[in-house]
C-alpha cells in the first residue's frame, strides 16, 4: 500500500464518518421532543458531519489530483461559521416567541437574563452629565 492509497483510505474514512454522523443527526432530529433538542441535534451534529466529509473530499483532490480546492476551504469555513450561529439564533426566537419545553426540562438559566433585560429595557439608567 503506498502513500496516495494510505491517504485515498483516510480521506474514504473521513467521508465514511461524516456520512454516519449526518444520519445520527437525522435519527436526532426526528426522535427529539422539543424544538430545542432537535436544533442542537441540528446543527452540532450536522456540523461535524458537513466538516467531516468536506475535509475528506479536500484531502482526496489535494493528495491524489494535487488540487487544493478553494471551494471545498470556503464552504468548510462558510459552514463551520453559519451553522452555530443559524442554530443558535433558532433556539433564540424560538425562546423568545415561547415555544414551550418538554416537561423534562428543569432548569431555564435564560429566563432570569430575560427578566433583567426587560426591567433594564423599561427603566434605563438615567445619566446627568456633569460639567
Amino acid at each position: 500500500m503506498n502513500v496516495s492509497e494510505t491517504v485515498e483510505f483516510i480521506a474514504a474514512l473521513f467521508i465514511l464518518f461524516g456520512s454516519i454522523i449526518s444520519v445520527i443527526s437525522a435519527f436526532g432530529i426526528i426522535r427529539f421532543p422539543d424544538v430545542y433538542s432537535r436544533a442542537h441535534a441540528a446543527t452540532k451534529s450536522s456540523t461535524l458531519a458537513v466538516l467531516l466529509t468536506l475535509f475528506g473530499a479536500f484531502i482526496y483532490f489535494w493528495i491524489s489530483e494535487g488540487i487544493i480546492s478553494v471551494r471545498l476551504i470556503l464552504g468548510i469555513i462558510f459552514v463551520y461559521i453559519t451553522s452555530p450561529t443559524a442554530g443558535h439564533l433558532i433556539i433564540r426566537a424560538a425562546y423568545r416567541s415561547n415555544v414551550a419545553r418538554t416537561e423534562t426540562t428543569k432548569v431555564d438559566e435564560l429566563k432570569e437574563v430575560y427578566e433583567a433585560y426587560e426591567r433594564q429595557q423599561k427603566n434605563p439608567p438615567h445619566h446627568t452629565e456633569d460639567g
